[in-house]
């Protein structure tokens, strides 16, 4: 039987389609042929498989050589499936055996020589192969990748002729070290490092505690940059699901991943020129943006109402639905996009309205078309609003008083809240549905009625009125009360509606 079958990845998003490659030998004029959607990259792929073939002192089948990638109306792209290709066409040819073929998933770009050269975006296809309980064989170069998914799940190869003894049992292939899960990532800034800002420092405590995102508003130099790249040190850490997710994107987009890093969360930071396609992903092979680069961790986006309107407001719908689809003629690509949003901004387009120290020269209209770049939709979707103002010079050069935690202090009272939430919805309480918050968030009927009377004077919107209630839930979470919601949670979840 000329017929040989082999498994190997797509790349489609943060998914990674299972490929079967089937190759068969048939009588004709000496030809390769592959079929089933590929582009150019893997056209080209029975000139370097056929050179390396033979590069590794096997004999290439002077027969009509046909291969399938199935199935046939997904897009292949890349040299991913040069590996797979060449042990089919091996394998068809009676020079390897074809049942080792079938527990194992092949994924590496041939050189010419027969080597193997790393594949990009890698981790997504490691994770779908282990929950589909087959092995996976790598090249090398792809080891500070696998190392993520544990020993025996992977094995590493550097060439063609290594995998082919090990198929023959001449040879066995190694597995990458585990990263070590356990052992916490390097400490980033210190919250100790600010000075005074007790009103900032505490509604950072409660988006970290709960998830939600923030809004810094104050003169410039006032420590909103400092507070935003301390909110990673507090946050609880990543699950291995969690930090999978996020190095499966970072592998997506082609940057390096650091084993002993891999579970801290992620902190993007992109500049107010970028476009909206920088933010949410694009491209004609679609690739993710900064929102899912930030996925389970931090987006901070400095200077607020300088990002364009339009791509500011493309974070509408990943906000509410913690994804962002990508659509283009050929193919639909899904990303992951849960993050908590951060934003600073200066008060008006100097940054001085309301210092006591600066006198603000802006004028009203001047002022209100700076803080419309924001829309009120946007804006709505932001739970926590907090003023940093300035911090007076003595207080700098103080000592720490009491309520200049470390980061460390912090987190523990961040960890705790969090596992209440957890274990009463097991769901931060940023993610509440309605029908969890009508049980977890149940008022008494004075707590209620005073808190929809300020609603009506706000003019609040049924989003605003969850979100207070989601925050309220999150500060008494921190206070490790009964549970039930007093006014006091309420009134301090209303001042940070404060837009």
């Amino acid at each position: 039987m000329s017929l040989a079958v082999t498994l190997s990845r797509a790349q489609e998003g943060i998914s990674a389609p299972q490929v079967v490659v089937e190759v068969h030998l048939s009588g004709g004029l000496p030809s390769t042929s592959i079929v089933g959607l590929p582009e150019a990259a893997v056209r080209e792929a029975r000139d370097r498989v056929r050179v390396a073939i033979q590069s590794t002192a096997f004999e290439y089948p002077n027969r009509r050589v046909t291969v399938n990638l199935a199935p046939a109306e997904l897009p292949k792209d890349g040299g991913r499936f040069d590996l797979a290709i060449a042990l089919g066409i091996l394998a068809a040819g009676s020079q390897v055996p074809r049942e080792r073929l079938d527990d194992c998933e092949f994924l590496g770009e041939l050189a010419l020589s027969g080597e193997l050269r790393a594949v990009p975006g890698i981790l997504p296809a490691l994770i779908r192969a282990r929950r589909s309980g087959r092995r996976v064989v790598v090249p090398r170069a792809n080891a500070a990748e696998a190392a993520l998914i544990g020993e025996g799940d992977v094995l590493l190869a550097d060439s063609l002729a290594e995998v082919c003894a090990w198929l023959r049992g001449q040879a066995e292939l190694v597995s990458p070290p585990a990263a070590d899960f356990y052992q916490m990532p390097t400490c980033g800034p210190d919250m100790r490092d600010i000075r005074g800002q007790h009103q900032a420092r505490r509604a950072l405590e409660i988006a970290a505690a709960g998830g939600h995102h923030i809004l810094l508003v104050g003169p410039p130099g006032t420590g909103k940059t400092m507070l935003a790249e301390r909110l990673p040190g507090i946050l609880p850490p990543m699950t291995e699901s969690e930090a999978l997710g996020s190095c499966a994107v970072r592998s997506l987009s082609g940057e390096d991943i650091d084993p002993r890093c891999w579970r801290r969360r992620p902190f993007r930071a992109p500049h107010h020129t970028a476009s909206g396609a920088a933010l949410v992903g694009g491209g004609s092979s679609p690739r993710p943006g900064e929102i899912s680069l930030a996925h389970n961790g931090v987006l901070f986006l400095d200077e607020l109402p300088e990002f364009t309107r339009h791509v500011l407001e493309v974070l509408r719908e990943p906000l509410e639905s913690g994804q962002i689809v990508i659509s283009r003629a050929a193919r639909q690509s899904t990303f992951p996009a849960e993050f908590q949003l951060v934003g600073a901004m200066n008060p008006c387009p100097c940054g001085y309205a309301g210092d006591p120290q600066h006198e603000c020269r802006c004028t009203p209209d001047q002022v209100q078309r700076y803080r419309s770049r924001i829309s009120g939709p946007l804006l709505d979707r932001i739970d926590l609003c907090v003023q940093v103002p300035r911090v007076p010079i003595s207080e700098l050069s103080a000592a720490r008083g009491p309520h200049d935690d470390d980061s460390a202090t912090v987190r523990q009272r961040v960890i705790n809240a969090r596992e209440k939430a957890l274990a009463r919805a097991g769901q931060p309480n940023a993610e509440l549905s309605v029908v969890n918050l009508e049980r977890d968030c149940a008022l008494p009927s004075d707590e209620r009625e005073w808190l929809e009377a300020a609603l009506d004077k706000l003019g609040a919107s049924a989003r605003a009125y969850h979100r207070i209630l989601r925050v309220a839930r999150t500060i008494a979470d921190l206070e490790g009360g009964s549970g039930c919601l007093e006014q006091t949670h309420l009134a301090e979840a209303l001042h940070y509606r404060r837009f």
